[in-house]
């Protein structure tokens, strides 16, 4: 079953008549012990036997016809298909609260060009977070926004990233080109012929699955964009500097002002938010053990 269920899985991505066909053989197989394809000639066409026998779940029984391999698994993972409800459109796309967050996010992208709505944005996040900057010097202010938007940005991803599908996906397109190599192999026109449109429906399926894997980008960037351009705003919109060195940097050195730039036009107070940043996500995603790569 572990093996069979795959390739009927794979049969029902062909379209409902393959999984039929396959009832068909299944049904005849059980009846006669062997099937041949004068046997199932009036219910199947040529291409959908070839491909059931291309599939591996349908064996040649040395000269005396074709047997069903593994049977009862083929038996099960039809059962399953079948109950498996069929997605909706919505679910291979966005949902309408994922446009409305893109259409949030292309909005707020406004800010980093529009001091009027920047300032909007600074000083409606300053009565939140207004009070717990004058109790805590700004890099440690820096450091606790950093934990914030590592945090949510690594939850967000455990939620909406499908990382199972996507493994799934490359180990589809990988046995495509397996398949494919066997048929040019031993010249099988015909099985190129299906395998190309196969891979034109993968490459349709990945169009899809990528458009969804950029769902949390649009969600993590509706809350990351507002946090750094309140820190923007603090930095250059309330007058905010000291004489005194700021920051003690690696290599850098101690830095005056939190709006020196510290590697070109970098600044000091950008540098120390992607570093809390970039140090804080990858601890998080680590311990909450959340996948950023395809698993199959």
């Amino acid at each position: 079953m572990a093996r069979t269920a795959p390739k009927v899985e794979r049969l029902a991505d062909d379209g409902e008549a393959m999984t039929d066909a396959l009832a068909t053989v299944l049904s005849v197989a059980e009846e006669k012990g062997t099937v041949q394809w004068s046997d199932v000639s009036d219910d199947l066409t040529s291409g959908e036997w070839g491909r059931l026998i291309e599939s591996g779940l349908l064996v040649d029984a040395d000269g005396e016809g074709f047997v069903v391999e593994d049977p009862e698994g083929v038996r099960e993972a039809l059962e399953e298909s079948d109950a498996a409800p069929e997605d909706d459109d919505e679910d291979e796309g966005w949902s309408t609260w994922d446009k409305l967050a893109g259409l949030g996010t292309i909005g707020l992208f406004a800010g980093y060009s529009l001091t009027s709505v920047r300032d909007a944005i600074g000083g409606v996040l300053d009565v939140a977070l207004g009070p717990l900057a004058e109790a805590l010097p700004f890099y440690v202010m820096i450091l606790v926004l950093a934990l914030f938007t590592g945090i949510t940005s690594s939850i967000l991803q455990d939620q909406l990233m499908d990382m199972d599908g996507m493994g799934e996906h490359q180990e589809k397109m990988q046995d495509l080109q397996e398949r494919r190599k066997e048929a040019k192999e031993r010249g099988d026109d015909e099985a190129l012929d299906r395998l190309e449109q196969e891979q034109m429906e993968l490459m349709s399926d990945q169009m899809g699955m990528f458009k969804k894997q950029f769902r949390p980008m649009v969600w993590i960037m509706l809350i990351n964009i507002p946090v750094f351009l309140w820190l923007y705003w603090m930095v250059f919109g309330t007058g905010m500097s000291l004489s005194a060195p700021v920051a003690t940097f690696p290599i850098v050195g101690e830095v005056e002002a939190w709006q020196a730039g510290v590697a070109g036009p970098l600044q000091a107070w950008i540098l120390w938010y992607f570093l809390c940043s970039l140090s804080f996500t990858q601890v998080i995603r680590k311990a909450l053990n959340v996948e950023t790569t395809p698993t199959g």
